[in-house]
């Protein structure tokens, strides 16, 4: 039976995860340099070893929290949370995230379509969901998260 490993994260207390070969690495928070007039839900640009990555709020990406009306972080605040970096065609992002799970594996033949009730941006960026015994964890789909065509359309 074909088994599947999944990185496993917290947004919002919601639970969700990324296939583990889109996964590079899990890494606490850097210091930030915004980038002006970038997207709502790119928090800025960092440093990791030498090669400079975009971060993205992946809470406002999936359409979880309010946009801000001002800036309420300054580099040199403190981050929370941690960042996943994930690889995807070539292209490496880091996706703040509230906390980290562990890596689960499942069987790939309880893979599930994504939820009906999720309605908007978060269903449409998600591959699917594993049944859990207190609910779902839910499959993000990287190349749909990454897809900058994808995230600036308007779900209605």
């Amino acid at each position: 039976m074909a088994e599947q490993q999944i990185c496993t994260f917290f947004l919002k207390g919601v639970y969700f995860g990324f296939d583990v070969q889109h996964v590079q690495e899990v890494i606490r928070p850097q210091a930030t340099t915004r980038v002006p007039l970038a997207a709502p839900d790119i928090c800025g640009l960092i440093n990791l070893r030498g090669q400079i990555i975009t971060v993205i709020d992946l809470q406002r990406r999936l359409e979880m929290k309010e946009p801000q009306t001002q800036l309420t972080t300054k580099l040199g605040d403190d981050p929370q949370g941690f960042n996943i970096i994930v690889c995807c065609d070539r292209e490496v992002v880091s996706l703040l995230v509230d906390d980290v799970g562990d890596v689960l594996e499942f069987a790939q033949n309880t893979f599930q379509p994504p939820p009906a009730t999720l309605k908007g941006r978060m269903r449409q960026m998600l591959a699917g969901a594993y049944p859990l015994p207190e609910g779902f964890l839910l499959v993000l789909d990287a190349e749909k998260i990454l897809d900058v065509n994808l995230t600036n359309q308007i779900i209605k």
